[in-house]
């Protein structure tokens, strides 16, 4: 008889300091007011949940633009990110925005899908609602929370 272990899951705020936490908190909600101070909380941990993936991972990881925006508050903190990034993960985790070939990469939605399943390999939890795009078909003009969609949050 084989059993299965459940790996236990981090939450990846753990991996910041509540100081920095909450300034990026802040920072978000001053620039998206519309965000509720628990789903602001929660993106900071997807942004590094994602960060962490994109340590262990061996090809390109994409975050989603919501967790991109996260990321971005978290990049103007020029200093605490590259300390975060050095403590954490031995090296600075440089933000590469572009385009990937999509015939080695997968389009968007296959490179999120990756993505996810990343998070999940280096055992961090996914939030679904930082990662809508997974749920919506190959478009870009619904109108559901897609990346140009003026309901982006």
């Amino acid at each position: 008889m084989t059993t299965t272990q459940e790996r236990p899951v981090t939450d990846a705020r753990t991996l910041l300091d509540a100081d920095m936490r909450a300034t990026l908190m802040s920072n978000m909600r001053a620039k998206f007011p519309q965000l509720t101070e628990e789903k602001t909380d929660r993106g900071v941990g997807q942004m590094l949940a994602f960060l962490a993936a994109c340590d262990h991972a061996g090809r390109p990881l994409s975050p989603s633009p919501l967790v991109d925006d996260f990321w971005h508050a978290f990049l103007l903190h020029t200093q605490a990110y590259q300390e975060f990034c050095e403590q954490r993960f031995g090296r600075y985790l440089h933000h590469q925005p572009g385009f990937l070939d999509r015939e080695e990469h997968g389009g968007g939605k296959a490179l999120r899908a990756r993505t996810v399943d990343a998070i999940t390999l280096a055992g961090y939890e996914i939030d679904m609602e930082f990662w809508p795009e997974l749920d919506l078909a190959d478009c870009s003009q619904c109108h559901a929370n897609c990346s140009d969609s003026p309901n982006h949050l």
